[in-house]
């Protein structure tokens, strides 16, 4: 099985494509990168963008499902409300290639990574390593969000 996991936002977009094999062993780290959009490009540019990107790794990977993070609300909210556009653009194309779509609160993404809700970044990304195989450096935050979300889907699906 193959996820497509996403942490959303239009200006950092954490994408990873992660693969569990058949049988027992450990998941594998097919694809991931922190896509990023120009602040100087108009928002609905930024929004085609993403959602070109997106398409292009559903058509090449070929995951059979999405697992994104629920939009965590802050203070700003222009910021939330652009970020839920965003999320709007990645599940029309997940479901516009019949992906099945999961969503996971960052608490339900903590417990699954490091079986504690109140874990820090620190902790989640040192965790990663031993959960999947990784054969590239990873370079952003974005990325191991994105590597976490695509495991939660699978750790709650174990038998799917």
């Amino acid at each position: 099985m193959k996820v497509i996991g996403i942490d959303p936002g239009y200006e950092r977009l954490g994408i990873a494509i992660v693969e569990k094999p058949e049988g027992k062993g450990k998941e594998t780290l097919l694809f991931s990168e922190c896509f990023k959009t120009s602040a100087k490009t108009s928002f609905p540019d930024r929004l085609k963008a993403l959602g070109e990107e997106f398409r292009r790794l559903i058509e090449e990977f070929e995951p059979e499902a999405l697992s994104i993070e629920t939009i965590f609300f802050t203070t700003n909210q222009k910021t939330a409300i652009q970020v839920a556009e965003a999320r709007g653009v990645l599940l029309y194309e997940a479901r516009n290639h019949n992906l099945s779509v999961f969503e996971y609160s960052p608490l339900q993404i903590k417990i699954a990574i490091t079986s504690y809700g109140k874990a820090d970044k620190k902790q989640i990304i040192s965790m990663i390593p031993k959960l999947v195989h990784i054969e590239k450096e990873i370079e952003h935050d974005d990325e191991y969000d994105a590597i976490a979300t695509a495991l939660t889907h699978l750790a709650c699906h174990r038998n799917s």
